[in-house]
């Protein structure tokens, strides 16, 4: 059987875009660090805050969204000691992970900072294969030198302010 080359041309076409469309779903659900991440105490197990880790031009960065303050604890905490524009800005808010790049599962390149002191620390994540882990780890120098927690997703509708219980209507006067 031969096959005119417009006829071979046109199929080679044909299967390149069925492959790049059937491929393309099961890119695009590869979990990534983007979203919303609870950051738990490590003694006590209790939630200590929130970070929303987003993505713009292959970089990650991650601001602190919600703090769950101790009693006696002060609500308006600024960053006393961060360097710079961030000198004195509330913590809540503050971009504390800065210029993670993705190679695969892991982030790298990026800092991560402190605000208790205003310290700045290299930093690494690793996305758990199912993306519902985060293990974040600041370091000097070498990564052997460092602090790692792990971070547990939350859906993004935890940011959501709760649904208030709609209000009864009083009945309407029917005309006559």
């Amino acid at each position: 059987m031969r096959v005119s080359l417009p006829r071979l041309m046109l199929w080679s076409v044909f299967l390149s875009l069925f492959w790049g469309t059937a491929i393309a779903p099961l890119r695009a659900a590869e979990p990534s660090a983007v979203g919303l991440w609870e950051q738990v105490d490590e003694s006590s197990g209790k939630a200590e805050s929130w970070f929303r880790i987003t993505e713009r031009n292959g970089v990650y960065e991650g601001a602190i969204v919600k703090i769950f303050f101790k009693p006696g604890e002060d609500q308006n905490w600024v960053c006393d000691k961060c360097e710079g524009a961030e000198r004195g800005a509330p913590v809540l808010g503050l971009t504390l992970i800065k210029g993670m790049r993705r190679k695969g599962d892991a982030y790298e390149d990026g800092t991560i900072m402190d605000p208790r002191d205003g310290s700045v620390y290299r930093a690494l994540m690793q996305l758990s294969p199912d993306g519902k882990k985060l293990e974040v780890r600041g370091y000097l120098g070498i990564s052997l030198f460092g602090r790692s927690q792990v971070w547990n997703r939350l859906p993004d509708s935890a940011m959501d302010p709760p649904a208030t219980a709609a209000r009864p209507q009083a009945p309407r006067a029917q005309k006559k």
